[in-house]
């Protein structure tokens, strides 16, 4: 069942929020030996927080559009009780957190119930979902295949059916990946737009959060349950809350859509490019445009990673090295030594980058991009073949993702299903315009063009 018909079932009085609740954690009893997507399983609060929703609905009270929705969260974001592990074997010493993250906040307070914390990349610096503390994330396709990182755990989890919605973190493409390589629908709201208080950070000035989800609707109904201004996240918007769930039937009328080409259209294998043309087909789409300098603005996104990246983690790079996943260890050592100049470079050259695609949305309302350049590697895989050369995997799955969350365009990924595997395509729109993203990607899940593949059993 999707979030959206659990909830009316339990409003309804056909379903309960315990039998929701018991139905997601016999889902993860039987599929998760396989997925290894959580990390923790919160069975007890869950059953209590189900019993709640389910005595107000005996009393005729409101219980908020999520009633009885399981949910689980990528484990950097904080939840009472759990220490929040961001995918590393350091934090494991520190204390349980004392208080949820805002967003665990919200989706309870809109009825949901929170189930546990999910595996991920370790402290997010990662495009694969493999972690080498926790074990990999495992694709709900093929699971030989990976999820992609680093909300390899959120990814997972939806895709396999434990529950319906999740929360990830997006960086440089950390939602958007595992919803490629998953066959699920992904949200990476504009930068702002979500408070990230009380979650693990990376790179401050690129960290998204936002959800993961089997429908548009979903999507949305999580989304909107979750916007609103923080004053404990610095970086969080002052914009009240623009709701985009009545906006998704409003179809595609006056719309002005281009699809990427230059940088976009290159560094594809056959299943990226045929998911893009079906897209293009779908919308009708004639125009191209060229996001200027992407392949710089790539560069530059490597830089500002990786630098904000090690200045947070110095004090853990010098005491206790051998603690990390040696190749984020290695990332960030080689971070704490780029030279000040080069950052002011890449900063100073993200100003313009930004202000000249914003031209282009003067001239378009939506852009289309390939999600990731290939369906999901082999797990293990250290190398791909892009354009006849080869390349690492790690450092390439998001080549297309990287030059998008640099400036902080809102992007709604959409599963393709190809034939054996998914892969996702980027619905990109102009900043504060969510809903133009979603309602585009609902136009395509309508025809059956973008919709997640069907659950496999385990």
């Amino acid at each position: 069942m999707t979030a959206a018909e659990i909830a009316a079932a339990v409003k309804g009085r056909t379903m309960t929020a315990l039998q929701a609740t018991e139905a997601a954690l016999a889902r993860i009893g039987k599929a998760d030996a396989t997925l290894n997507a959580f990390t923790a399983v919160v069975a007890d609060r869950a059953r209590t927080r189900a019993r709640v929703i389910d005595a107000a609905i005996a009393r005729g009270e409101s219980v908020g559009p999520l009633a009885g929705v399981p949910f689980a969260v990528k484990n950097l974001f904080d939840v009472e009780g759990l220490t929040t592990l961001a995918g590393s074997k350091i934090n494991r010493d520190l204390p349980p957190a004392r208080r949820d993250a805002t967003l665990i906040e919200r989706l309870e307070a809109a009825g949901a119930v929170l189930i546990g914390a999910l595996n991920m990349g370790e402290y997010a610096y990662d495009f694969t979902g493999e972690n080498i503390h926790d074990g990999p994330s495992r694709n709900p396709h093929d699971p030989t295949r990976m999820t992609g990182g680093s909300s390899g755990g959120s990814g997972a989890a939806v895709g396999g059916g434990e529950v319906p919605l999740a929360l990830g973190s997006d960086t440089n493409g950390s939602i958007r990946v595992p919803s490629s390589f998953c066959g699920i629908f992904g949200l990476k709201p504009t930068y702002g737009r979500l408070p990230r208080s009380r979650s693990f950070p990376f790179v401050a000035s690129f960290d998204h959060l936002g959800p993961f989800a089997r429908s548009t609707a979903d999507l949305a109904l999580a989304y909107d349950a979750m916007q609103g201004h923080d004053a404990d996240d610095a970086g969080c918007a002052e914009r009240q809350p623009e709701p985009v769930g009545a906006a998704l039937a409003q179809g595609l009328d006056g719309l002005r859509f281009a699809r990427a080409g230059g940088y976009f259209a290159q560094n594809l294998f056959p299943e990226a490019r045929e998911a893009v043309d079906r897209v293009a087909k779908a919308l009708d789409i004639t125009a191209t445009v060229e996001l200027p300098e992407a392949a710089r603005a790539r560069a530059a996104a490597f830089v500002i990673t990786t630098v904000e990246g090690a200045s947070l983690h110095l004090d853990r790079l010098r005491q206790r090295p051998d603690d990390f996943d040696p190749a984020v260890r290695d990332r960030l050592i080689a971070g704490a030594m780029i030279p000040a100049p080069l950052v002011d470079r890449a900063q100073k050259f993200r100003r313009w980058y930004r202000a000249r695609v914003l031209e282009l949305f003067k001239r378009v309302d939506v852009i289309i991009a390939p999600a990731t350049p290939c369906t999901a590697p082999k797990l293990g895989q250290q190398t791909f073949v892009l354009d006849g050369v080869e390349l690492p995997v790690r450092a390439n799955i998001g080549i297309h993702t990287q030059p998008i969350s640099f400036i902080g365009l809102p992007v709604v990924s959409v599963p393709i299903p190809l034939d054996p595997l998914p892969i996702g395509v980027q619905i990109i729109a102009a900043p504060w315009r969510e809903d133009i993203a979603l309602r585009v990607a609902h136009a395509l899940e309508q025809t059956g063009v973008a919709r997640a593949p069907r659950l496999r059993d385990f």
